[in-house]
């Protein structure tokens, strides 16, 4: 039996904003698909760490992490199942504050999530105000089926690079394919490229 969830086929809409990526259509839901089971993390236990090419890389506490500064934002998402969502609110902790002042070498990003799940990512594309480590979602804690309590957002690429469940932000000098990468996907994700798949 498959752990991967089954796709969404909610009511197309079609978009003339000029928002929304070649071969995506809008949907007022927010489709669920998941790479096996929702992992259940306890606030008491959560941690988020960061590790690899770094010496003593930080980490927080739920509570610690919540004490970070916080910034509220909205932003379009884009799956690769072609559906995007416009003007979604979160609110979070940037990457930029939580690597301040972390000295590395490292170009690349390996997120890990509890459940084993992984994702890669160029260092340059979390940084500079392109991604953040959300806990909330349009004012309500973010759901487990969401990724709660705190998932990656990097809203600029597809949406499987914004790992669910976050637990750790490994910085890597080698670029290193994820999960779904190791899988055919695009290793990059552009949506305005339509880099859904290796080869795209």
């Amino acid at each position: 039996m498959s752990h991967v969830s089954r796709g969404f086929f909610g009511r197309r809409r079609r978009d003339t904003s000029g928002r929304v990526p070649p071969g995506q259509y809008t949907t007022s839901d927010f489709p669920v698909l998941s790479a096996g089971p929702t992992p259940h993390v306890d606030l008491a236990d959560w941690r988020l760490s960061v590790t690899g090419e770094v010496d003593d890389g930080p980490g927080w506490t739920w509570d610690e992490f919540m004490a970070l500064p916080q910034a509220e934002f909205t932003v379009d998402i884009h799956c690769v199942t072609k559906w995007s969502k416009l003007d979604t609110t979160w609110v979070g902790v940037s990457l930029d504050t939580l690597l301040a002042g972390v000295d590395t070498a490292a170009e690349h990003v390996l997120a890990t999530s509890y459940g084993g799940y992984t994702t890669n990512l160029p260092l340059a594309d979390i940084l500079d105000g392109q991604a953040w480590v959300v806990h909330t979602y349009a004012g309500e804690p973010l759901e487990r089926e969401h990724g709660g309590p705190a998932r990656l957002l990097v809203p600029h690429l597809y949406f499987w690079k914004s790992a669910k469940w976050l637990r750790g932000i490994e910085l890597r000098h080698e670029d290193t394919p994820g999960f779904w990468e190791g899988y055919g996907y695009h290793n990059y994700g552009d949506p305005w490229k339509e880099q859904r798949y290796a080869g795209d």
